[in-house]
């Protein structure tokens, strides 16, 4: 049995259990159909309080057959039965393959008005924002007379529109604004800042685009580096007059610098600031620590030695190695470059970042719609747990899908491809080009402008231009040339006359590296039972008959002294390009998975960092927090110790310490009295400074902590960046890239929390009165500076996704 006979063999057993759901819908129809409107909203609140105490599955025949009344009286639509079931499906978290012109929209407000009744908001995420708008306007009344309240997100929305929007029942939105609404909720400073109010159910249109060809394209937040080069030369220059013992302290065993209380003086001096441990001078204390380490712990020729390009390059410290496109973490690395004074590579400034995947893998059920989907199932399984189920069309699919027609040169297709557009334009039929891409839109734009054949050219620019060129694609003596993917979401009505003349005429010019988007193309014709007809027109030198025997096709073609102009047609060859289309699926679903591997990786770590930032932002516990921090910060410094560590060794490692509490740790006896009376000795000091400060002290500690978690975690997500551009080379080594990755960035992680924790000890001891308006207008400024950028995944020279998945967050104790 083949894959697909598994698939619609299991789907009409689905089928078949809807039917009979669709039984119950519509024998409710007759006394729904003589309800008043406010009995609507009576049944919205009895539905709400059902749906407290029980499954919602329950509630489905009367919650659909509300919503298809009210849609009828607002829109003039009436659901099908097939459209019921495609709504059923959506409901069970699965990728509903409906064909074009099958009223997904429609679909779409029976499985979110049911999941809207437990109060905690549902999404729909679409390919742009016209159609975010546009679904949500025409939509609109049909929950409005339910009870309920749709909004709409749009990229240039202010913040406090955006969170109203997001408080609706109902919230469209692109996929886009809807990842970046989570990372930008995740910098905030304020919970009253933050937009989104969970992920409780989202349907993705157009499923296929989103979740897996834009898998590859993580959502990236960054902020302007300004300075960056200059800060670390001018804190390389500062770090010279800075002397050890005195200014500062080494921690050889840990690889840690702290500055004593002189060192603090010297650096606010020179800084002409009044207090380096205000959240606002972060970044000095940071500079500053960085450069201290790279003129102190780290030597040249013996951690890195500098190229003859001017690079620093690490060297390995158990073999001896150059490791090559590996970096120091957490701006060291730049330390190091300024120490030396090289050129300092442009720093990573990424806030955050998350992919596709990992983000609708959030919410709490995730399904989706689109024309084209049982090809991909088992990659939306494997990826979001979705199987896809295939909803029957509601009248017979009636277009002819022609054999391809395979040419010996690009010149000859072009030709024949002019030809039979003019000769279909002359008859009247409207004809829809399907290119791969704008060079080749504008080409035969071109070649048409000379031919005197009027038509419209659309190359994914401009989406509210796109959709009104693509809704009037139907219409007679009309040529529209589009990419491949041009008018996802959009319908083509036929006009007056057009079914006569054959319905729509769909033509590929050449044959994508996915059938999914060839199917797309195609499924713009033949809707609603409408006539139509598609072919695709090839060549021998097409980058896919290129890569899969196009030589060779050539080849025949000569022997066999098939004529200039002379096309081949043959199911065999269809086959062929269908296969060299499967195969390269293949290749292109490795590169996914290997992909998602990395970022799954790092989605746990995501998650903690997250959660913790979330409890530092609600102020709770936060004694029991600092509780688990002092004693981290402790036991790590004393791990592994049978014996009294030396009085010096005591200064250097709890040099954050003021000098009368390190004079009290130096009588210590044994190791446990040691730890016991460091623990004291903090735990004491940050009892004092909560006294001192009042009532304002909480919001002073969220300021100081948030800054700290921002800060280190960019560092982190600048070190991953790196290490992904270099596990990839070990695969020369017979090192699995992916193993690899997990081992180091489990390190990088911990090293994340072992370093917030120490600076978030360093400051309870150092902490002054801060100024807290001007750290909120700080952090205010860095937000509003912040770029969201859907960005190509890459592995070099690239901003990629670095957030992650592992057993590294158990370290991070205080995860919330």
């Amino acid at each position: 049995m083949s894959i697909f006979d598994k698939i619609f063999d299991k789907n009409k057993m689905l089928l078949k259990k809807y039917s009979k759901v669709v039984d119950k819908i519509n024998s409710l129809e007759p006394s729904v159909s003589k309800l008043p409107q406010e009995e609507f909203l009576k049944r919205t609140e009895e539905l709400k309080k059902a749906a407290e105490s029980g499954p919602l599955e329950d509630l489905i025949p009367e919650a659909f057959a509300l919503v298809r009344e009210a849609a009828k009286r607002t829109t003039g639509m009436r659901a099908f039965d097939v459209q019921l079931m495609g709504a059923m499906s959506l409901n069970e978290g699965k990728i509903a393959e409906m064909k074009t012109g099958e009223g997904k929209t429609l679909v779409a407000t029976m499985p979110l008005y049911l999941n809207a009744l437990t109060g905690k908001g549902c999404h729909l995420a679409t390919v742009n924002d016209y159609l975010a708008k546009r679904d949500a306007g025409w939509m609109g009344p049909v929950y409005e007379y339910l009870g309920m309240k749709a909004g709409f997100i749009q990229a240039s929305m202010d913040p406090v529109t955006r969170k109203e929007a997001y408080n609706c029942d109902i919230t469209y939105g692109t996929a886009n604004e809807f990842g970046f609404d989570y990372l930008r909720d995740n910098l905030v400073y304020s919970l009253e800042n933050k937009a989104q109010r969970g992920h409780n159910f989202v349907i993705v249109d157009e499923a296929d685009s989103i979740l897996i060809d834009e898998a590859r394209t993580p959502l990236i937040i960054s902020g302007p580096a300004e300075d960056s080069s200059s800060l670390y030369r001018q804190f390389a220059f500062f770090a010279k007059r800075f002397q050890q013992e005195k200014d500062f302290l080494v921690d050889e065993k840990d690889r840690t610098v702290t500055l004593t209380d002189e060192g603090i003086a010297k650096a606010e001096k020179l800084l002409q600031i009044d207090n380096l441990y205000d959240p606002s001078n972060y970044d000095y204390l940071f500079h500053l620590l960085n450069a201290l380490k790279a003129m102190t712990l780290y030597r040249k020729e013996v951690d890195y030695l500098v190229s003859q390009e001017g690079e620093v390059v690490i060297v390995d410290e158990f073999t001896g190695r150059l490791l090559q496109g590996r970096r120091y973490s957490e701006g060291l690395h730049q330390a190091i470059e300024a120490k030396e004074n090289v050129q300092i590579r442009q720093e990573s400034i990424t806030f955050a970042t998350i992919t596709f995947q990992n983000y609708f893998k959030l919410y709490e059920k995730v399904s989706g719609m689109t024309g084209t989907a049982a090809t991909e199932e088992s990659e939306f399984i494997s990826m979001y747990n979705t199987p896809v189920a295939v909803v029957p069309t509601n009248r017979e699919v009636v277009r002819g899908d022609k054999e391809d027609l395979i040419y010996k040169s690009r010149e000859e297709k072009d030709e024949a491809i002019i030809e039979e557009i003019v000769r279909r334009y002359e008859k009247g039929q409207p004809v829809l080009v399907g290119t791969t891409s704008i060079e080749k839109s504008e080409q035969l734009s071109n070649l048409l402008q000379k031919k005197g054949v009027a038509h419209e050219v659309l190359n994914a620019k401009y989406h509210e231009r796109e959709a009104e060129i693509v809704a009037k694609a139907g219409q007679a003596k009309t040529v529209t040339i589009a990419t491949n993917m041009a008018g996802r979401g959009t319908d083509i009505k036929l006009g007056e006359g057009v079914v006569d003349l054959g319905g729509l005429f769909v033509l590929g010019t050449e044959r994508h590296e996915s059938r999914r988007i060839d199917n797309q193309l195609v499924g713009r014709s033949g809707r609603q039972g409408d006539p139509g007809e598609s072919r695709f027109y090839l060549s021998t030198e097409d980058d896919l008959l290129r890569l899969f025997g196009g030589e060779r096709m050539q080849s025949i073609m000569t022997t066999l002294k098939i004529e200039r102009g002379q096309p081949i047609e043959h199911p065999l060859l269809s086959r062929i390009i269908s296969s060299s289309q499967k195969k390269i699926e293949g290749i292109h679903f490795e590169i996914r998975k290997r992909l998602f591997e990395l970022d799954s990786v790092m989605d746990q770590q995501r998650s903690a960092i997250y959660a913790h930032r979330d409890w530092v932002l609600k102020g709770e516990e936060l004694d029991s927090n600092i509780s688990e921090i002092i004693r981290d910060v402790v036991e790590r410094r004393l791990d592994g110790l049978q014996e009294m560590p030396s009085r010096e060794e005591i200064r250097n490692s709890f040099a954050f310490l003021p000098p009368d509490s390190l004079a009290r740790l130096s009588e210590s006896k044994t190791v446990q009295e040691l730890k016991e009376s460091a623990i004291k000795s903090l735990e004491d000091t940050y009892q004092e400074k909560k006294k001192s400060f009042g009532e304002e002290f909480p919001q002073v500690m969220k300021y100081i902590m948030l800054r700290m978690i921002d800060e280190r975690w960019r560092r982190h997500l600048e070190a991953v960046d790196h290490l992904k551009d270099s596990v990839g080379l070990r695969a020369y080594g017979q090192k699995d890239p992916v193993v690899e990755f997990k081992k180091e960035s489990y390190e990088l992680f911990q090293q994340l929390t072992d370093s917030l924790y120490d600076d978030i000890a360093s400051a309870i001891v150092r902490i002054v009165k801060v100024d807290s308006d001007k750290a909120q207008q700080k952090a205010d400024k860095e937000f509003k500076n912040l770029q969201a950028v859907h960005s190509e995944f890459g592995t070099a020279d690239k901003k990629s996704d670095s957030t992650g998945k592992k057993k590294g967050t158990k370290r991070f104790k205080v995860k919330r």
